[in-house]
């Protein structure tokens, strides 16, 4: 810096962000004046100081970007509260601006009047980060189809950085930009086909902007998708007798979930003593008449489903009477309940242990095979013998016509044949 030369500064507080110095010479053989750029962040406080050297005394006045003079010689001259004249020195002169906004932008000018009218111009910049952004839905997400949401960041400066994340993975969308004034408005619109399963699906836009300091400001948002309804009956569990009760309940999904669920007997009407609840049906003291198929159904706006169950109420029939069985050590013999329906289980006791009968049925079984097996052996035996004792009398024959050509005495041989 020359020598004799004055100079103004702008400084910032703590809460500035940028600071960038800018040196003129304005008096090349007089007092120099020496001011800075301030960058603020909107709604902070910045601090404006003038820096002076050689000064004189001369009359220093400071004016804002419109030209209207805030201080003249450290005396306000324009009532607006947010300024303030904090320190007025032959070497400084510095004021505050609080709760700065986009308007307080510009040049704000330190001047020293003296032989020649000088001054020296410093930049305020008012940063702008970004509100958490909102979410508009563009088209109603139905099952099968597509939905389109735009992220919106309405007012940053510079304008910020949107992005859609899901499952941590970013979705491409189409940016685009609105100035407003001093500010930008900026929004994100994605397309994705959706399906029932992706109802309650969590997506985020995310905002992101140097004011911010690596930070974002994210929207969290979950799919809201509209599909049909679905019906299903829980039915109960094990075999319905009469004067049994029951309970139906309809299970119901669907978006938007089915407010008004009907109930019906298919080709009659409900049983007097039906109750309903909500989505359940309820009836007590069961009997044949309660017989019929059952049917639920709900509806939105997006279709009708509906699901049935046929009831089936079985007859309990009395005990029968049975015979009592003698027993070594009992009088009579007691029997369980029978019961004309599916899963009834019936239990006979028996005096006689099965054990014994079975023992006595084998031993008649072996003794009928026996006598069978004597009986044909004898039958083959007897026969045999008497075949034997015929070819035996032919042999005899032939040798009595034998000797009776031979002159013998035939009942001789024949006597002979018979000893």
């Amino acid at each position: 810096m020359r020598r004799g030369q004055r100079s103004l500064l702008l400084s910032s507080t703590p809460s500035l962000l940028l600071r960038s110095l800018v040196l003129l010479s304005l008096c090349p053989r007089g007092q120099a004046v020496q001011a800075e750029n301030v960058t603020v962040l909107e709604g902070g406080t910045a601090q404006i100081s003038c820096r002076l050297q050689n000064y004189d005394g001369s009359i220093v006045v400071i004016q804002n970007p419109r030209r209207q003079t805030l201080f003249f010689n450290g005396t306000r001259a324009l009532k607006d509260d947010r300024f303030q004249m904090v320190l007025f020195t032959p070497r400084l002169v510095r004021i505050t601006l609080t709760n700065v906004s986009v308007s307080d932008e510009g040049g704000y000018f330190c001047q020293l009047y003296t032989d020649d009218t000088h001054h020296q111009v410093a930049t305020l910049s008012v940063v702008v980060p970004p509100e958490v952004p909102s979410v508009e839905v563009k088209t109603e997400a139905v099952e099968g189809g597509e939905v389109e949401l735009t992220c919106v960041s309405p007012r940053s400066k510079p304008p910020a950085t949107l992005r859609w994340v899901r499952d941590r993975r970013e979705i491409a969308g189409v940016i685009s930009q609105q100035e407003n004034g001093k500010t930008v408005s900026v929004s994100n619109t994605i397309r994705i086909p959706v399906e029932r399963k992706d109802n309650g699906a969590a997506l985020s836009c995310e905002a992101s902007h140097p004011a911010l300091v690596g930070q974002k400001r994210v929207r969290h948002y979950s799919l809201d998708v509209h599909f049909a309804p679905t019906v299903k009956i829980i039915p109960p569990q094990g075999i319905l007798r009469e004067g049994d009760s029951l309970s139906l309940t309809c299970s119901v999904t669907g978006n938007p979930l089915p407010r008004d669920i009907q109930w019906s007997r298919v080709n009659d009407t409900l049983p007097e003593r039906a109750e309903k609840t909500g989505n359940i049906l309820h009836m007590s003291r069961l009997s044949q008449s309660h017989n019929g198929t059952y049917l639920c159904q709900a509806h939105n706006n997006y279709g009708r489903a509906a699901d049935h169950y046929t009831l089936l109420v079985y007859v309990s029939v009395p005990p029968k009477s049975h015979p009592a069985i003698a027993h070594p050590n009992r009088t009579s013999s007691t029997f369980t309940k029978e019961y004309q329906d599916p899963g009834a289980v019936v239990e006979t006791h028996s005096a006689v242990p099965y054990a014994v009968i079975g023992g006595i049925l084998a031993l008649l079984v072996f003794t009928v095979i026996c006598v069978l097996i004597v009986t044909i052996w004898c039958s083959v035996r007897q026969k045999g013998s008497y075949l034997t004792h015929e070819a035996s009398g032919l042999d005899e024959h032939g040798e009595v016509q034998e000797a009776f050509l031979n002159g013998n005495d035939a009942s001789q041989g024949k006597k002979e044949y018979l000893l």
